[in-house]
Formats: structure tokens, sequence, C-alpha cells
């Protein structure tokens, strides 16, 4: 180095020289804007930032707007007893709200001490949290801890419905939070914040908010809680899985440590506190309430309240059918039922007694297959599909099969053909039902209210699904549709009576060659009285009845009773409509429901008044208001009362000496009418007591098998009502003013002849009866007539015979019935022996050619004999033979 005098000038002269002092000008300039740059960088960042901070707060939702209950709560379902039967919740909506004064300040502070221990002394943002926040999303590159504040939480669930955030949206959101939760608790205390929070959050096993959780984790009222459990409640909302106490006991315990000692920490609970609540074997209690999950079979009685609730929604209240089901399973509704437990529990204890059924098992295939084709499209195939490929194939098959194997088998050969070009099996279920199936419903008929519903024997495996006693099932009645139909009507209109005389004899349909067939074919009882031909259930008797008030009248009350099902001529499918004759037959269109046969039954048994089924009585909003009031039935008028009186007393005959003779039960007098369909694919009992209504139907669901006598259905119907009528008082049919009793002839059902009725060859026919006083028979009985015949020929007598003899008889029009082909059905009734022709009566003895006919050959009650309707009974004459040959 040059440090002396010439090496300073030098250097000198360099610094001061036009080069240098240009590279020292530019060096200060470049630093000039550079530090501008940098200052306008910041200002222009920060003021953007600003700006786009000042965006996300403006675009916030309005705080006076703004709403921080949450949705979704738990509609509970309950008995007539009221005590709660089920829970209806869709996912997030199985929540039970609480005030915070129910909730206890240890479960209150359970939650503080683990999710925001400064939560009493923030104003809704914690900016120590946001900094310790800060700090580990610097160091970890991850927004792993949110500082949230229970406020922000709240404001998270039930403002922003936060799910699957992008990471822009996180802090757009985190901001908006921040900002409102300011501004919330500027308006609202922390009471408030924290009530909605506790009644928000999930807690795991579908359980929403503290009250639902109390009662599913532990069976008790949220205001129960020990401390013990508040911490385990308190753990789980972080982590709702991991710290299940259902599912990660272990996991949730460690947590309820962590819970505990935050609040020991904190000042909320002692050391002797803190001390029992971990001794506590609270798991062990968890564990013995086999807590479930989510996934609840619902009854079939609840699955009818269900649809009655949202039908009535709907028509009642205007809503749509999705928002009527939104509020049924997210409103928190309480719907109060008419449904007995105790009575349920014996129907459907009885009804799946194996002990009633045939040993061997049968069931019916349930499948479901997806396929997809190999140009993209889907099929779908179900049981039925299954069906029509083996019928189209001429193969024997039948749904109804009694091996698991054979049942199998089947499936694999119609999937193997649905498959063979290639398709792809995306999905595929079989399952089965047992078979034959039962369905068995009660009311009380004085109310409408439905007691018992049983949509079907074994287990319930699906929510809302079919209903073999409701609206889903509709089977042939058979002759249980007689009293509706024909009997009841007959009454009513005065057609009828119950003694009045229908001959049970060949029969043919008008203007068909179908013959009306009896249950036992070829059985033909004659004359028989309107009472006997219900308590036997003859057909012809029927039918006949229907013909006489027309088949339009049958259908009008049949509508007044309230079946449903009806077709109409106007509505006829495929020209088929229910306004026939084999109306009376239960030859229906569609066929009948089984609650329907009991309402109609029930209205019967209510003096002739109809009640609509009512399955609850009232539906609350989550606030206590009533939304749908049922209180008051709906009832009206269907029959007399004494037209209801006479056919209950019909309906005692069928059950004391009839088809029906099992269904007594004792202490109670029973009502009832069997009906068996042709081929027996349906078998009925549809009966009632002075308390209760009930029927039963028995069959296969594919109707593919006859049920006959394998099944004693009326067994069942009476070891049901036996054991629903334990300890009642006996109760009666009380007969009601207009009610008269008379002596009558059985063969005609008009007023005895002495010397004729009384003097039968089988026996007096003179029966004393039941009448309405408005339709009590005023002429005298015109069907015995006695008869003198000559042996010889076995004609009438002329004057030249003189072997002669003479008989009481029966007169009919004809002996048989011809078809429209003039055909005779070669049938006789089991009352041919003593009867006598129209156009015999007419025909004189064809042996001796007298000139006269004797003065009297034929005398009847329209020559003699008394109209008294009190003549006492007489024995047959001993001086009455019966004819040598059959007139």
């Amino acid at each position: 180095m040059n440090y002396g005098r010439t090496g300073i000038k030098q250097k000198k002269k360099k610094l001061n020289s036009a080069a240098t002092r240009l590279g020292t000008k530019f060096g200060i300039g470049a630093v000039k804007l550079l530090l501008i740059f940098a200052i306008t960088l910041i200002v222009g960042g920060s003021c953007f930032a600003f700006g786009a901070f000042q965006g996300i707060i403006a675009t916030a939702p309005d705080i006076s707007t703004i709403d921080i209950s949450p949705e979704g709560f738990a509609t509970k379902i309950y008995d007539c007893n009221g005590n709660e039967i089920q829970t209806l919740a869709t996912t997030g909506s199985n929540r039970i709200s609480v005030g915070i004064e129910q909730i206890p300040v240890h479960l209150q502070h359970a939650f503080v001490a683990i999710e925001d221990e400064r939560f009493y002394e923030h104003n809704g943002i914690d900016i120590k949290g946001i900094i310790r926040a800060g700090v580990l999303t610097l160091s970890t590159g991850q927004m792993s801890q949110g500082a949230s504040t229970l406020t922000q939480q709240l404001l998270k669930n039930n403002v922003f419905n936060a799910y699957d955030e992008s990471t822009m949206e996180k802090i757009k959101r985190k901001i908006q939070e921040q900002y409102l939760a300011v501004k919330l608790e500027t308006i609202t205390d922390k009471n408030t914040i924290l009530e909605n929070y506790m009644n928000t959050i999930n807690l795991g096993n579908g359980y929403y908010g503290v009250q639902a959780a109390a009662n599913g984790y532990f069976g008790k009222d949220v205001s129960e809680l020990t401390l013990s459990e508040a911490a385990v409640i308190a753990s789980i909302t972080q982590n709702p899985t991991k710290w299940n106490p259902v599912l990660n006991p272990e996991y949730n315990q460690e947590r309820q440590r962590t819970v505990l000692g935050n609040m020991l920490e904190q000042g909320y609970i002692s050391q002797t506190e803190y001390d029992e609540a971990v001794a506590d074997d609270v798991y062990a209690r968890i564990e013995s309430l086999d807590v479930k999950g989510e996934s609840v079979t619902y009854s079939y009685f609840v699955d009818e309240v269900i649809e009655q609730s949202i039908r009535d929604l709907m028509e009642q209240r205007g809503y749509t059918e999705a928002q009527a089901t939104n509020l049924i399973y997210k409103g928190g509704l309480k719907i109060l039922t008419t449904q007995d437990m105790n009575m349920q529990s014996i129907a459907d204890t009885v009804i799946n007694d194996p002990d009633y059924y045939p040993s061997y098992t049968s069931f019916s295939i349930n499948y479901a297959l997806s396929v997809k084709e190999l140009d993209g499209s889907m099929s779908y195939y179900s049981e039925g599909g299954l069906k029509q490929w083996f019928a189209d194939k001429g193969k024997p098959f039948s749904l109804t099969v009694t091996s698991e194997e054979t049942a199998q088998t089947y499936v694999d050969e119609f999937k193997a053909a649905m498959t063979e070009d290639g398709a792809e099996v995306i999905s595929e279920n079989l399952s089965y039902t047992v078979q034959p199936q039962v369905s068995f419903t009660v009311m009380d008929q004085a109310t409408g209210y439905v007691k018992v519903i049983v949509g079907g024997r074994g287990d319930k495996t699906g929510n809302r699904t079919f209903n073999r006693a409701t609206g889903d099932s509709a089977r042939q009645p058979g002759s249980s549709i007689k009293p509706l139909v024909v009997y009841g009507p007959g009454l009513d209109t005065g057609a009828i009576s119950l003694a009045s005389a229908i001959d049970d004899a060949p029969f043919y349909y008008p203007g068909t060659d179908h013959l009306v067939k009896n249950y036992v074919k070829g059985q033909y009882k004659g004359l028989m009285t309107v009472r006997a031909a219900l308590t036997a259930s003859q057909n012809i008797p029927a039918v006949k009845t229907l013909q006489t008030i027309t088949p339009q009248v049958g259908f009008n009350y049949l509508e007044k009773f309230g079946i449903s099902t009806l077709i109409s001529p106007k509505n006829a499918i495929n020209g088929n409509h229910d306004v026939v004759l084999p109306l009376a037959l239960g030859g229906m269109t569609n066929g009948v429901t089984n609650i329907d046969m009991t309402a109609a039954y029930s209205a019967i048994a209510n003096n002739g008044t109809y009640t609509k089924p009512v399955y609850y009585t009232q539906i609350l909003d989550r606030d206590g208001n009533i939304l749908i009031d049922h209180t008051v039935s709906v009832t009206h008028s269907v029959l007399k009362e004494t037209s209801a009186w006479l056919l209950t007393s019909g309906l005692e005959s069928v059950v004391n000496s009839g088809t029906g003779t099992a269904a007594k039960i004792s202490g109670q007098p029973v009502a009832g009418k069997t009906g068996t369909t042709e081929n027996d694919t349906d078998i009925w009992f549809c009966g009632f007591t002075p308390y209760y209504t009930a029927s039963i139907w028995v069959g296969y669901d594919d109707n593919s098998k006859a049920v006959g006598g394998s099944i004693p259905h009326t067994r069942i119907w009476a070891a049901i009502m036996s054991q629903i009528h334990e300890g009642m008082e006996t109760g009666s049919f009380k007969q009601p003013e207009g009610i008269v009793q008379v002596q009558v002839c059985s063969q005609s059902g008009l007023l005895p002849v002495e010397g004729l009725c009384d003097c039968d060859a089988r026996g007096s026919q003179i029966i004393t009866e039941f009448f309405d006083k408005d339709n009590v028979p005023t002429e005298s009985c015109s069907t015995h007539v006695k008869v003198t015949i000559c042996n010889d020929s076995g004609e009438i007598a002329n004057s030249s015979c003189a072997n002669t003899s003479s008989s009481i008889m029966i007169k009919k029009a004809s002996a048989d019935a011809l078809n429209p082909n003039g055909q005779s059905s070669g049938y006789s009734t089991a009352d041919a022996d003593y009867v006598i022709t129209e156009d015999k009566l007419k025909k004189l003895c064809s042996i001796h050619n007298a000139s006269t006919r004797p003065t009297t050959p034929v005398t009847n009650g329209s020559t003699t004999g008394s109209n008294t309707a009190t003549t006492p009974n007489s024995s047959s004459s001993g001086s009455t033979s019966r004819p040598s040959t059959r007139p």
C-alpha cells in the first residue's frame, strides 16, 4: 500500500474523477429505487390485503339475520300411555333440544375446559390461541390447529356448515367466523352461545347434542349425568369416531382423563371430585346398556304412523311430500300414537309362536340383481323378473320354496342367463321371508283408536317396508265380506230379517252357466233362515240376497263401511269392477286390506257408526304447538242401531255354533265371521267383543299355495284376544230399543200356521227370532202345504183315488236350477224329500181318471191358520205321513 503524499493525491484524484462520480450516483439511485419499490410493495400489499380483508368481511352474513340454533331435531313417537317408543332422525338430526338450565354445570365446564378454556373471558376470539395456532402453522406448514373458540365452532356448524373446504375457502371462512364471533358476543350472552353449542355438536353414534348423547350412552336425562359421565361426553366432540366410547372406549378414557385434568387445573373441580370421577367405572355402564348405533328397525305400527303423518301434513297443512318427510325426520316433532304396547307384545308373541304353523319351513325368495350390459347400460331384475323368466322358459318354478339350496339354484340359473353375453354383475341381493304370512290389527271400536298392527310374522329387516296389515297388501276377503255387503245392507234396508227364508239350492249367476258353489261342493241345505245361512256361511243365500238388494246397494254400503279398495264401473280396470253379484262372496277386483276390515267390523260393534281409524291423536311441533289433532274422531252412520244389533246377533251365532267356534274366548261374548277364498289361498276371521275389534289374515305372499286348515287362524285370534281381555269385566252387546221377539216359521220367515208349520215331518219349524219392530212379518206362512197324494200314482189325489195319504210338505217353485242352455245342475237339496213343486201341485193323479178334483187336496196358510205372531210351539202331528214316493 502507498500511504505517502503521492499515493494519497492519486487516490483523491481518482475519487474526484467524472467516472467515479457517475458510478457513485448510479449506485445511490439504485438503492433509492429499491427502497421505494419495497415501500410501494409493502404499502400496496397491505392495501391489497386490507381490501381483500374488507371484501371478505363485506360478504360475511349479516349478524342480525343469522340463526345460531341447530337445524334438525329428532322426532319422538309415544304410545297411548305416553311412553317413548321410537326416535326418528336422519343423519345429523338425532338431536333433542334442552335448555341451559337443564344442563349440569359440570358438563358445561367440561366442554369449556377441553375446548375453550378462556371462553368466559374472551370476546368471541382467543388472541392467545390465534398466536399459538399461527406459530404451529408456520412451523408445520399446515393449519392443524385453528384456535376456534366455542363461539366460532357454533358459527362454523350452524351458519357456515363448513365441510370439505379448500385452503382458500378455509381462510375466508376463518376470517368471517372471527369477525362474526366478535359481533355475536356483543348481542348474545355466553349462556345462550353455550346452550346452542351443546345442542348442536356431533357426539358420535348418531347422537347430536348432549341430551341425545345422555339418553343414548347412559339411558338418562342430561340433567342426571355424573361428573365422570359428563367428561366422557365432552371427550367425544373433536373426533366423534376416534373417541366414541362404544367403539373405542380406551381412546375415550384417555381423553376423559385429559378433560378431568383440565377441569382440575382450571379450578372447576376439586382433587376429591377428580379422584372419584377417575375411579368411577363408567365404561362398564355404557357396555351394560347395549348401546346401539343409528341403524334401528321400526315396527309395523311406527311405519304406518309415519305414512299417515306424512299424508296428513300434506292434506291438512299443505306441505309437499318432501317437506312433510323432512319435518317428520328432522323437525323435532312429538307424535302421540294410539298403540298399546302391551297388546302389541301379546299379538307379536302369539303370531310368532311356531306351534301354530306347520313343522316344515317355507319361505319366499326376495331377489334384486343389477347388471351392467356390454354397451354400458344398466339392467335391473327382481324376483318378479325371476318368476317371469322361468315361466317364459316353461320351467317349473315357485317363489315359495322349502330349501335355500333350491332357491340358490334358481337364482344362479337366472343370473347365468342374464350375464351369458358378458354382462357384469354390479350388485346382487338375495333374502328370504318366512311363509305363510299373517296380518293382524286391533281397534277400539268406541274411539277408532288402532291399538295393534302386525304387518307380518318373522324378523322385520327394514323400515317402511311391505306392510300386510295396511295399504300395501289387499287380499280377497272370501265370506268375511258377507256381513258388510249382503246381510248388513239387507237388514238395514228391510229387504230381509234374520228369519227370512232363502232356498240354498242350485243357482246360476243370471245369464251364465256359472253355478254358484257352496264351500262344500254339491252341498245344498234347502230352505234356511238368514241367521242359519250366515252361521253356516252358505254361499247361495248370500248371492240371492245381494241379487235382491242389488249389487249397487251392496257396493254403496261397502263404501260407507270404509272399504277403500273398491272399483266402481266408471273406474273399471280392463272392464272389471266391483258392482257384480260375485261381490257377495268376496269376488273383488283388488281385494281388501286388514285395517279396512277391522274398521268396517268396528262399525257394526259401534252400533252402526263407522269411525275412521286413528293411528295417532296429535302431532306437536318442537315448541309444543299442535300441528295435527285427531283427538276428535271422524265418524258417520252406516247402519241403523237396530240393524247393527241384529247383525251382531247373527255374527254371535257364527262363533257360538257356526264356522267360527274356535274364536270363542272365556268371559266375553264374541261376534264375527270367517272367510276363505276359492282354492283356500286366503283365510280370515274378523270379529269383535264389547271392547275391541280385530281381524286376522293368513296366506302366502305370492298366493301360490293353499293355506286351508293348516293354520288355525281363529285359534290365533282367540289366543290374542283372550290375553288382551284378561281382567276385564264381562261385557255385553246392549240391545237397543226397537227390537222385538216374534215366533215365525223357519221355512218362510212368516207367521206360523197351526197344524202346518208345527207339523213338519222333520219336526216343528216354529222358531223365535229377533226383529226390528218396523220389519215384523204380518203375513202367514204359505210355504208349508198339506197335500193329499194318491199312493198308487204318487200324484195329487183326485176324487177317484181310494188309496191316499196326507202329508205336510214344502212348496217350491221348482226342484232344480237350469242353466241358459236348459241343462239341470244335477244337484238336489237336503230337504228334497219334503218338497213339492208348484207344477206338481197342479198335476192330478193320471191313473184314476176322475172328472172332479177333491175339495181340498191342498191346504196352506192362505186358507187356514192363525196370523197371531206369538203362536206357541207345537209338536209335529203323528198323523202326518211321508209320501211313499218323491213328488
